[in-house]
């Protein structure tokens, strides 16, 4: 073989354990379970965490019932999207905090608001497009208690709140 078989070989193989030492050190197999404490991985989502314990929807949802679409294929695709952004965010230390959600994550948040809750919602969300009004405007402390440290506005004027000090 030539020395570039064996070059590629050797950084194929130095890429290969610096990617499985980074997926263990990160916890990476932490991130296919259902388990709230692995969004809790990095310390930045500490405040999630605990103010999910305190909050209604503790004994009825995780985190993953209400941030990823429930289909297998679209929560994986929403998984990679999500791990990428944050690893590359916290690699980078180009992150806001307090963190956001985004907008892409706050419609499959809707989305799943109005699936779990399609009984009760039925009447009120027939013609309602998910970008004029979104559960959270009313129900903000539903599944994270009081916004104590927490990134967005409380409830914004045009929905008859309080802007967030």
């Amino acid at each position: 073989m030539s020395k570039y078989v064996y070059l590629l070989i050797v950084l194929l193989a130095l890429f290969a354990g610096i990617g499985a030492y980074t997926f263990n050190y990160g916890e990476g197999l932490s991130y296919f379970s259902k388990n709230p404490k692995a969004c809790m991985n990095c310390h930045i989502m500490r405040a999630q965490f605990d103010s999910w314990q305190k909050a209604s929807h503790h004994t009825a949802a995780t985190c993953v019932d209400c941030h990823l679409p429930h289909d297998f294929i679209g929560k994986y695709i929403a998984k990679a999207e999500n791990g990428y952004n944050h690893s590359k965010a916290f690699t980078l230390q180009n992150f806001q905090e307090p963190i956001t959600i985004t907008p892409k994550n706050s419609q499959i948040l809707q989305e799943n608001c109005i699936q779990c809750h399609a009984e009760m919602v039925a009447d009120m969300v027939v013609g309602l497009h998910h970008e004029e009004t979104q559960c959270v405007h009313c129900h903000s402390t539903v599944g994270h208690g009081e916004k104590v440290g927490l990134g967005g506005p409380l409830l914004t004027q045009e929905y008859g709140g309080i802007e967030n000090e």
